[in-house]
């Protein structure tokens, strides 16, 4: 493959995931928001912390002591900000469904860093230090989370003091936010890359290593 048809194929990858936007659904919302106030609460899980709650009243009685584990102190604490957790993702168009939201950057923007590394200019329409800024997608899940745990703050509640047994996405998602008919996001598990991993970026490095030529930027308006 010449360097031309390379550069082609990749600002072809990038426009195909642009145009392949869309907003996340109610599954893909409720499972990430899931998933990060599980992980959050699983940090602090193991403290042996114990708060002293309450007034020291004139009859000398004492602060009531809870373990900081089971407090709802720790509760405030794990979804205080966690929606701005979901800022931390991007698109992974390649992927299918849930899958496509991952924290990291996705095959095709590697790539193409790669290439801006190696010198080799690339044009995308924004400048290069705004590419890793949260795209319009991921800016909506975080939008929506906010309204979601806004709206069912109280069934957290209620799972963190009573049903800890269950999993939070099941409690939350499954029996309280989605139909049945609308959890089939909650089914899908990544399971790592398939087919030829690095196939694109492999092939992109032994095109700039043979290109001694100059260089040449391409952008989608060459499409």
């Amino acid at each position: 493959m010449n360097v031309n048809n390379l550069f082609l194929c990749l600002i072809l990858g990038f426009v195909a995931a642009s145009e392949d936007e869309r907003l996340p659904n109610k599954c893909e919302v409720c499972k990430f928001l899931t998933v990060e106030l599980q992980d959050a609460l699983e940090k602090t899980g193991r403290s042996k912390e114990v708060l002293e709650v309450g007034e020291v009243l004139d009859t000398g009685k004492r602060k009531k002591k809870i373990k900081y584990n089971t407090s709802e102190t720790r509760l405030t604490e794990a979804i205080d900000n966690i929606c701005e957790r979901i800022l931390q993702y991007s698109v992974h168009a390649e992927r299918p469904g849930s899958l496509r939201y991952a924290k990291g950057a996705s095959q095709t923007m590697t790539t193409l860093k790669n290439l801006v590394h190696k010198g080799v200019k690339v044009d995308l329409g924004l400048p290069f230090e705004l590419w890793d800024e949260p795209s319009a997608e991921v800016s909506d899940m975080k939008k929506q989370c906010e309204t979601m745990l806004e709206e069912y703050e109280e069934v957290v509640e209620d799972w963190y003091f009573h049903h800890q047994d269950q999993r939070l996405e099941n409690f939350l998602c499954e029996h309280h936010i989605l139909k049945a008919s609308e959890q089939e996001c909650l089914k899908e598990v990544w399971k790592g890359d398939m087919g030829n991993k690095g196939g694109a970026e492999e092939a992109s490095n032994k095109s700039v290593e043979e290109k001694e030529e100059g260089t040449k930027t391409h952008d989608g308006s060459e499409l």
